[in-house]
């Protein structure tokens, strides 16, 4: 693609989420940088029993959700190397050309460290190798994409200083928001179907349900108040359903699309952060949170530490562990729900997403500038 004369690459992005999944960091960059380059959106490949195959459908955004199905061999190698053949093929496909790579998983090295590269960027939005399940050798292959990488990223300000000793050009991108989108939440509206039967006062959260939620202060809280309403939005991962909190109060209304979010948040009384603190929450920067302030909602976390700091030390946040702190930091935010948000409107101001895109577009074109394509 040719932008006012000078040749802008293709981007090939190499995820471990799924598109369709739940809209986030990585479909908010890859969606602003479709507008101006064609952007491949590679998926981890999904298990098939026939042969191997690649899916490519474009959104509505312009960007190529790229699916690789191989057969479920148990053979990492085996699999990996038929990924690689099918990441040539849509390559040679696409005639692309020295694309930027763009990596949110380590373990994509194994199918794209070949392609020649104009760029090669590591955004880092979690610590993967702290999450349930993770991948044998993901430490060490993370080693070598940060070697390789010509920019890191860091998705909070807790991996940024957990790797910025790491490369010469780290760079921090804390969690943004979409302010106008959220701020539809402000609005009086009409609830969901699935919402407009559940009593007040609702007390909410979106987002994936995993190993990083506190089961034990849902259910803590749900059993201390009974009255209130636990609200779950998003879908379940990693854990047996059979151990999630249940009573007649909490309500799990599955995952649901990114453009509604602001209709549910609008039900809300209070809107919550309720994550574990262990190894799989140590570095998370959850971008639900700057979401919910939008939204105009009060908002009770947990000791997440890039939440405390700084929201919760700007006290748009009210932050508790136990469960009768938590009980008791919910009371204050029904009692007054509105004390701080003039506080979190100014926090808020430069967080939005096409601002962070614009410096990381900045960041990836000076480094294509001053590289030659090599293998990546």
């Amino acid at each position: 693609m040719e932008a006012r004369g000078v040749h802008v690459p293709d981007l090939i992005c190499l995820s471990h989420l799924r598109w369709d999944w739940v809209f986030q960091r990585p479909q908010h960059l890859m969606v602003r940088f479709a507008r101006e380059r064609r952007v491949f959106f590679v998926e981890e490949p999904w298990d098939t029993e026939g042969p191997p195959r690649l899916d490519v459908r474009v959104t509505t955004e312009g960007v190529h959700v790229v699916v690789p199905h191989v057969p479920a061999r148990g053979d990492a190698t085996a699999s990996a190397e038929l990924v690689r053949a099918l990441v040539d093929e849509l390559v040679s496909e696409y005639a692309i050309r020295a694309p930027v790579l763009w990596y949110y998983t380590p373990m994509a090295l194994a199918w794209a460290r070949h392609i020649p590269a104009s760029a090669v960027v590591y955004d880092c939005m979690d610590e993967l190798s702290a999450f349930a399940g993770a991948a044998e050798g993901l430490r060490r292959r993370e080693v070598e994409l940060i070697a390789r990488a010509d920019i890191v990223t860091t998705g909070g300000a807790s991996l940024y200083e957990a790797k910025r000793h790491r490369h010469g050009n780290v760079h921090l991108f804390p969690s943004s928001v979409d302010v106008p989108h959220f701020a539809q939440a402000r609005r009086a509206q009409a609830d969901p179907p699935d919402q407009a039967t559940i009593a007040r006062p609702r007390l909410g959260y979106f987002g994936v349900i995993d190993e990083r939620m506190d089961l034990d202060l849902l259910a803590g809280l749900a059993a201390m108040r009974p009255h209130w309403q636990v609200v779950l939005v998003g879908p379940t991962a990693k854990i047996d359903e059979a151990t999630l909190p249940r009573g007649a109060n909490i309500h799990y209304l599955g995952r649901k699309p990114y453009d509604v979010l602001p209709a549910y948040l609008a039900g809300w009384d209070v809107a919550l952060l309720p994550f574990a603190r262990n190894e799989a929450t140590r570095y998370i920067s959850p971008t639900k949170t700057p979401e919910y302030l939008a939204a105009g909602r009060p908002v009770v976390s947990t000791s997440i530490r890039d939440v405390v700091r700084p929201y919760g030390e700007r006290g748009v946040v009210r932050i508790a562990d136990a469960v009768e702190d938590f009980v008791a930091a919910v009371e204050a935010c029904l009692a007054a729900p509105d004390a701080s948000r003039d506080t979190a409107d100014g926090l808020l101001r430069g967080m939005s997403w096409d601002a962070t895109w614009s410096r990381m577009r900045g960041l990836v074109a000076e480094a294509c500038a001053a590289a030659t394509p090599a293998a990546a």
